[in-house]
């Protein structure tokens, strides 16, 4: 050391001390590196299993390299979208563990999605194969047979619908297409109008329950029933003829199981997806509508709801089903390959999903061919009667990059259906472009929904996701043979606009809940045109199942003559009111439209001497999807109509005994106020 203070001091050293010196400073600097190794010794520690890379600052999900909560040694996290640039959010508390916790021993993290490229320019998509192919589907043994419990499950998921119900009470069917009308209320509710497509005879049917008559003795798995009604018209009079289809079965409700599931749900992760749940996004572009207190409750985006909605729904499936992702803005992105969900560390997916952000323009055709191009290898491989393959679409629905017209949209999912590979459709946000997703929903298998929130999309899932993914009955076709009827209007059938005066069909029946004898959404109404004294008729209805098996079912009925009102049972009577007042609604709101900057007197569709006439077929006013919004308004013509409407509808629902008829009022009485 002295030596070392001798230097310090300016001391010449000999070339021996020198040497000291240095060694010294090695020796020390040696030392400190030991030190600082020890410290930091278990920090790079690697989970082989979770290759994720992706890194962020939120409390409730996994950090790269740290396990999740509950047990997932040897599970993977197979998610392959990086939300890198997700922005900043504050922590939440931390959600209440899952009950009961879940091994997650031997599962993998496969999700793949990086949005660090997610605006690049988008990829060209290949044709998807399976739309080209002649092949014919192979045979398959599947079959329904109301004594066989074990073949109506066709071998399906392990806890199916059947825990729910009581097991005398048969299943009943509903038309596929519209679920709800969600978004007509929720536009009202937010004071804009609603465009007529927003309200379906289907959609509105399926919010209640309804007796479907007697079939007596069923033991085929479709039974119809039909019930008979005529009525006057609420403010002219005149006298209408009214048939209800009854869509009941032989099937019971403790004897329903889905099968497996093979299921790619697509999510929009587009700009508009970023918007309010309660605005417009396209009245950015020079529409904007200000409306009083609507800023009050609603400051989640769609991008929230969509993306808790998507969790919600992944809760109902089980092991042995297989769940793939795609996300498309701009272009389509793999987010997670279809594979078995018992693999899959199924929480590290959901945390993926809930950290989601949107961005972006729109491009539906691309995440429909992406996600037709996942079941390549599953779709005429697989044993049918196994596995239920199936699409679940949330968005917005507002393309407009790539191939945005309706034929187009229209036809890949037309092309999927025919291969068994069928679509339901989950409407998010008050601008839904229900006029798009209806017509698509035409389809064969087809459905969709309407989302108010995350804990409502739960709470019906719940409910119905084993019926929403379980087509049963398709191409049914009713044949009405009489020389004294004519059919002028149909409600209830997504291909209403189809009908003759002869022929009703219907692309797709659903399995329906029943409650107290009553069926969810389970009839389908016929509006009659009598043209002559003869009051025989004949009804010839024929369909096929899914395995393309055909069935025919004959029935003669004598509508014997009556006076107003008079109606067979409650269900055709509530059938009845309601298409009345969907027939009210829809006109408004086209008359609305139609005279928003008229200055002159008009005249409504709606009048004292033609009564509630059928309307035109739905149609918009914008040349594109993104739809803008308009305040909602009501006409003196309207107000007047409206509540003389009200107290006829009170009266009918006091008579039929179904006070969730009350939530029509709710929206007459909203409309009067304006």
């Amino acid at each position: 050391m002295k030596r070392v203070k001798g230097l310090i001091k300016g001391n010449l050293p000999s070339h021996k001390t020198l040497s000291v010196v240095i060694l010294f400073i090695l020796l020390n600097t040696l030392l400190l590196y030991a030190c600082v190794e020890e410290s930091t010794k278990g920090d790079d520690v690697i989970d082989d299993d979770d290759q994720w890379q992706y890194s962020r600052d939120i409390s409730h999900v996994s950090i790269s390299g740290t396990p999740t909560s509950g047990t997932t040694i040897g599970k993977v996290d197979d998610w392959q979208y990086n939300n890198g640039s997700i922005r900043p959010v504050t922590p939440p508390t931390p959600p209440t563990p899952r009950t009961p916790p879940t091994s997650n021993i031997g599962k993998v993290d496969d999700w793949k999605y990086d949005n660090r490229y997610a605006t690049a320019a988008p990829t060209p998509i290949a044709t998807p194969s399976i739309a080209t192919t002649t092949a014919p589907m192979p045979e398959t043994s599947y079959s329904w047979d109301v004594s066989d419990s074990a073949k109506m499950s066709g071998g399906g998921a392990s806890a199916g619908a059947s825990m729910y119900y009581e097991e005398s009470e048969n299943l009943g069917f509903s038309v596929g297409g519209a679920k709800d009308i969600n978004n007509f209320r929720e536009n009202i509710e937010n004071g804009y109008l609603p465009l007529p497509t927003d309200v379906t005879y289907e959609g509105l049917f399926y919010d209640y329950y309804f007796d479907t008559g007697d079939s007596g003795d069923c033991d085929s798995l479709f039974c119809p029933a039909y019930s008979y009604a005529v009525a006057g018209d609420p403010f002219c009079g005149v006298r209408e003829y009214y048939l209800a289809v009854g869509l009941n079965s032989g099937m019971k409700q403790s004897d329903f199981e889905r099968k497996k599931l093979n299921l790619v749900i697509v999510l929009d992760i587009s700009g508009s997806m970023d918007s309010a749940f309660d605005r417009y996004y396209y009245d950015r572009y020079g529409n904007s509508v200000e409306l009083e207190g609507s800023q009050k409750d609603f400051s989640r985006t769609k991008m929230e709801i969509a993306s808790e909605s998507v969790v919600a729904l992944l809760d109902h499936l089980e092991d042995d089903d297989r769940f793939g992702m795609v996300l498309f803005n701009g272009s389509a992105h793999l987010a997670k390959p279809l594979n078995l969900v018992g693999e899959t560390d199924m929480d590290a997916i959901e945390d993926h999903i809930l950290a989601l952000r949107a961005e972006g323009s729109t491009n539906m055709e691309a995440g429909i061919e992406m996600a037709t191009d996942m079941y390549d290898e599953y779709l005429g491989y697989y044993d049918e009667s196994e596995y239920e393959n199936r699409i679940i679409f949330l968005t917005d629905a507002q393309p407009n990059t790539g191939n945005t017209s309706r034929y187009g949209l229209l036809g890949m999912t037309d092309d999927n259906a025919d291969y068994g590979l069928y679509t339901s459709f989950i409407g998010i946000g008050v601008d839904f472009n229900a006029d798009l997703i209806e017509s698509i929903t035409k389809i064969k298998g087809s459905n969709y929904y309407s989302v108010h929130s995350a804990r409502q999309f739960r709470e019906r899932m719940d409910d119905e996701i084993e019926f929403m993914v379980t087509p049963l009955e398709f191409d049914l076709e009713l044949k009405l043979e009489a020389r004294g009827w004519e059919i002028e209007q149909v409600y209830g059938s997504p291909l209403a606009d189809e009908a003759t005066g002869e022929i009703l069909r219907i692309d797709t029946l659903f399995p329906s809940k029943t409650k107290g004898g009553e069926t969810k959404g389970g009839i389908v109404l016929l509006k009659l045109n009598k043209i002559s004294s003869n009051n025989d008729l004949s009804l010839v209805v024929t369909y096929e199942d899914r395995n393309g098996r055909s069935d025919i079912v004959r029935t003669d009925i004598d509508l014997d003559r009556r006076s107003p009102d008079y109606f067979d049972n409650d269900g055709i009577r509530k059938g009845v009111l309601l298409s009345r007042y969907a027939d009210l609604l829809i006109n408004w709101i086209i008359d609305e439209r139609q005279h928003d900057d008229w200055i002159e007197p008009w005249h409504p569709r709606v009048d004292y001497e033609v009564g509630i006439c059928p309307p035109p077929d739905p149609y918009t006013f914008l040349s594109q999807w993104e739809r803008q919004s308009q305040p909602l308004s009501v006409s003196r013509e309207y107000e007047r109509l409206f509540e003389e409407f009200a107290d006829y509808f009170e009266d009918e629902m006091n008579k039929i005994g179904d006070d969730t008829l009350e939530q029509e009022l709710d929206v007459l009485e909203l409309l009067l106020d304006y």
